[in-house]
């Protein structure tokens, strides 16, 4: 690393300004409505749980729809809409429903509305659930509280994919009138309603009256804040503009750590961040080092995983080697860390044929944090003989232009999942909707389709040896490069949070002061 790298202090900014001008015109707050102010750090995509892929998104989610399952801190498997399940043989699981569940337009929430929502994620064209779920062959009605989902082959990893986006239970009706705009109107059985939306400002929800489960819901309205910066982040919560904040960056932790007014809540991810190679999406992939292996393995030993996590997040994050976190009984601890070795990086650029310095285009969301990162992988890179450009986009932008494969690097997080097929299968098996660079491997899809089937933990993680060792070091399809640690900060006057290793801000039981 050039000895010059130093951590960039943010440019000085008017706080108060900006953090006034970051909210915009709100809703007048109603005399004694308890209204939460949180912040977001992007603004989500779609907020229809079939076609959404982003965790801003995945938060909103929370007040909006309930699923058959959730998980708990310790990331067991709770019922949520289901009143448990039970397997009547390995392919096929029996759910019962929970009673008097509604959705915000008023119908009932029963078994035919499972089975619908179901098989729009399976089914939906552009649908971000058909690889979570692919394995269900039928669902079908048992009666009006109960469904059984048939498999086309026994799977350690269903369940578990019901207690996110893939368990989300939608209204038929409202689904059906808006069909691929339901994301603009959103019906589901959640503590809240959708109320309205402003692009790149806000998402606000309000208090749903019939909720289920309404003796743990003690707000009246939320209003989901999007503002980028952390810096700006932090000053509206320090100014009470704000109440809780879903990130912070560790530059910021010492600061809110000082205020006797604000908490911070750091726990350990589920994810990893990360660079996916575009190997075969469209015409970016052609470049050369989406054709040869060499040059995404020069472009990964030009990096400094450690020095990365020092410069830009104050060494709180842990480097990775693979897309399951430590925690996890499917990491595999063997798999260490790469070495930087500009020499090997150089030595591969040259058997590759290529004359330095090879232009590479990388692409970001447009927020510092990001920047600052891909600023540092330029100079880092920049000595073993690539000209790294940065490319800058809005977030969600930035989601839709890595589908349509409008980039050569892709650098971004994913929040993960509790199984580790979530991690993998998505983003690394040809058919996968998030495998956004078009990586295909038949030795790759073996390997994630056996995972998927395998009930023994040991042969299962043995599996997943064998597929770092075939997508990674074989074929550098991604580069991971550290573990996330979700770092939320809240106001005192907030009571009843409780942070989950998915990063998912519950709304359940938080209170206003």
């Amino acid at each position: 690393m050039n000895p010059a790298i130093t951590r960039r202090g943010l440019a000085p900014l008017a706080l108060g300004a900006m953090a006034a001008a970051s909210l915009g015109a709100r809703p007048a707050k109603a005399q004694g409505t308890k209204h939460f102010r949180l912040g977001l750090r992007e603004d989500p995509d779609i907020l229809d749980p079939t076609l959404a892929r982003s965790l801003m998104g995945r938060i909103v989610f929370a007040s909006l729809f309930d699923k058959l399952f959730d998980v708990n801190e310790r990331l067991d498997i709770v019922p949520q809409l289901a009143t448990g399940h039970s397997w009547e043989d390995p392919r096929t699981l029996l759910i019962p429903l929970r009673e008097g569940v509604k959705f915000h337009d008023g119908t009932a929430m029963d078994a035919e509305a499972v089975r619908y929502s179901l098989m729009r994620h399976l089914t939906m064209q552009g649908s971000f659930r058909r690889g979570e779920i692919g394995t269900m062959e039928t669902i079908e009605v048992v009666d009006p509280k109960t469904v059984r989902i048939r498999l086309k082959e026994p799977s350690a990893a269903f369940l578990s994919q019901l207690t996110d986006r893939a368990g989300m239970i939608l209204s038929p009706r409202a689904a059906e009138a808006a069909g691929k705009d339901f994301g603009a109107k959103p019906v589901g059985t959640g503590p809240f309603r959708f109320v309205e939306r402003v692009a790149q400002d806000r998402i606000v929800v309000e208090r749903n009256p019939d909720y289920w489960d309404a003796k743990r819901i003690h707000l009246d309205r939320i209003t989901y804040q999007v503002i980028v910066d952390s810096t700006v982040r932090v000053a509206n919560l320090r100014s009470g503009t704000l109440d809780l904040v879903e990130s912070v960056a560790p530059t910021d932790v010492k600061e809110i750590q000082g205020s006797r007014n604000l908490k911070v809540a750091a726990t350990d991810g589920l994810g990893y961040w990360g660079i996916t190679y575009n190997i075969g999406n469209g015409e970016q992939s052609r470049m050369p080092i989406g054709q040869d292996v060499r040059l995404r393995r020069a472009f990964d030993l030009a990096l400094d995983r450690e020095a990365l996590i020092q410069v830009v997040y104050e060494g709180m994050f842990t480097p990775a080697t693979q897309a399951v976190t430590p925690s996890s009984p499917y990491h595999i601890a063997a798999r260490k860390v790469p070495a930087r070795d500009v020499a090997r990086a150089k030595q591969l650029l040259k058997e590759a044929g290529v004359q330095a310095p090879l232009s590479v285009e990388i692409m970001v969301a447009n927020n510092p944090e990001a920047r600052q990162v891909a600023e540092v992988m330029q100079s880092m890179v920049s000595e073993a003989g690539f000209d790294l450009k940065i490319k800058a986009v809005e977030f969600a932008s930035g989601l839709a232009a890595a589908v349509r494969g409008e980039f050569q690097l892709y650098f971004s997080g994913w929040s993960g999942r509790p199984d580790p097929d979530g991690n993998s299968w998505a983003f690394l098996h040809s058919r996968g909707p998030q495998n956004d660079g078009r990586y295909g491997s038949a030795e790759t899809d073996r390997i994630l389709d056996a995972q998927r089937q395998e009930m023994d933990e040991a042969k299962r993680k043995d599996l997943y040896r064998q597929l770092w060792e075939q997508a990674v070091d074989k074929d550098q399809a991604r580069s991971y490069l550290w573990y996330i640690k979700n770092i939320a900060a809240h106001t005192t006057r907030v009571g009843g949070f409780r942070p989950h290793p998915d990063g998912l801000i519950r709304v359940q039981d938080l209170t206003l002061s």
